[in-house]
């Protein structure tokens, strides 16, 4: 049976500043240095990069925080003008840890994953395709990790992930149009896990993560409004079940510390975006009206690369790089999910105060321009984001 992705059944566009779904700037130190932490990650935000590295707090950590996601996408079709949209998400982000000795510590983490949030313009071109869309999925993650030795540190968390979608469409009714709207939610478990090693202490760590891909049947009511002469051939109101699996990841991280101030720490991350075969949401009563949509999507590769340095005992900056490409095949690649391959410039700060810090981060995502050979609607997709974090710790 060919495995299917909720979210982007009427999705209209992508709006995460990472490939795919894919929102990976949940914490603001790493937002500034290019979103890595598998290696790099020791203070209570490990429980999303690197459950391992919760055994780096001293006692207590504490976060919260946020990452403003500003996004301008545009599409032009072959022959046609070009249209745009702007829109803004703000995924947030929040941790605690506590250590309970040199062994064992243990926290909760709360972040969105993955999410999409766009509002295509009224005459847009492929309206009748999707027109827009708020999607988001919430991740809560018990965390422990264990020692056994003072090089080495495990970590395994348990994900209960809460996802709801709202979307909508126009209806081509040849002389008007109407609307279908779509509002569902549903739950879902996983798992992730990983492990950090101090193969030459204070100088070079090397780590492993993975986070297990997350089964969810979305449930919903899909409402169909038309003018009343068109009620013969309008589906009539009715629920909907999106079937959804949200990719599993596998990261490999390297952090080496070349100078007493200086940490330069770099990742390679697989995303199993394969199990996007094909979209579909089945409505109960009139199946017939919406066929799957193949995506074909392929597993990929990003790489990212980042640095700090320690100006002084209390004020750190941070700078980085990504290359993150997008998993759809320009066959079909349509603005239900439009995507394009990534590149990410970033940069950050971070101050300490007492038992306070304050760490804010910048992304640069240019998108480039990317083909699509979809039938119907060939053309280009291309756009630019800002991604603005800031977070907010507190530790003892």
């Amino acid at each position: 049976m060919k495995k299917t992705l909720l979210v982007v059944t009427l999705l209209a566009a992508g709006t995460s500043q990472a490939a795919g779904l894919a929102i990976d700037t949940q914490n603001a130190r790493a937002t500034g240095m290019g979103s890595v932490g598998v290696a790099s990650s020791q203070d209570a935000s490990a429980i999303y990069y690197n459950p391992a590295g919760i055994l780096g707090v001293t006692k207590l950590d504490a976060q919260l925080g946020d990452s403003l996601i500003l996004l301008g996408l545009g599409f032009t079709r072959e022959g046609g003008s070009k249209q745009t949209q702007n829109t803004v998400s703000p995924p947030p982000h929040a941790y605690f840890v506590y250590k309970f000795d040199e062994k064992v510590a243990a926290g909760v983490g709360v972040f969105t994953p993955f999410g999409a949030n766009s509002n295509w313009p009224d005459d847009f071109v492929g309206r009748f395709l999707a027109k827009s869309s708020k999607v988001a999925t919430y991740d809560i993650n018990p965390t422990v990790a264990f020692a056994p030795m003072p090089w080495l540190r495990f970590g395994a968390g348990f994900q209960a992930v809460y996802g709801t979608v709202d979307v909508s469409r126009q209806l081509n009714l040849i002389t008007t149009e109407g609307t279908a709207t779509l509002s569902g939610n549903d739950w879902g478990i996983g798992f992730n896990a990983g492990v950090q090693a101090d193969v030459v202490p204070q100088f070079l760590t090397l780590g492993v993560q993975y986070r297990s891909q997350v089964d969810m049947r979305f449930k919903g009511d899909a409402d169909f409004n038309t003018p009343p002469e068109f009620a013969p051939v309008t589906p009539p109101d009715q629920p909907f079940t999106l079937d959804v699996t949200m990719p599993a990841s596998l990261g490999l991280g390297v952090a080496i510390v070349p100078l007493p101030k200086l940490l330069v720490s770099a990742d390679v991350n697989w995303v199993q975006w394969s199990t996007v075969e094909q979209l579909y949401f089945q409505l109960q009563d009139t199946p017939q009206a919406n066929p799957p949509v193949p995506k074909n999507w392929e597993d990929r590769w990003n790489v990212h690369v980042g640095a700090e340095y320690g100006l002084t005992s209390s004020l750190a900056v941070r700078a980085g790089f990504v290359y993150d490409p997008t998993p759809s095949p320009e066959e079909t690649l349509s603005p239900d999910l439009p995507d394009a391959d990534r590149m990410r410039i970033t940069v950050g700060a971070g101050y300490s105060f007492s038992s306070f810090r304050v760490d804010a981060g910048y992304q640069l995502v240019l998108l480039s321009d990317q083909e699509s050979t979809f039938q119907p609607l060939p053309g280009t997709y291309s756009g630019s984001a800002h991604v603005v974090g800031l977070t907010l710790g507190y530790s003892q």
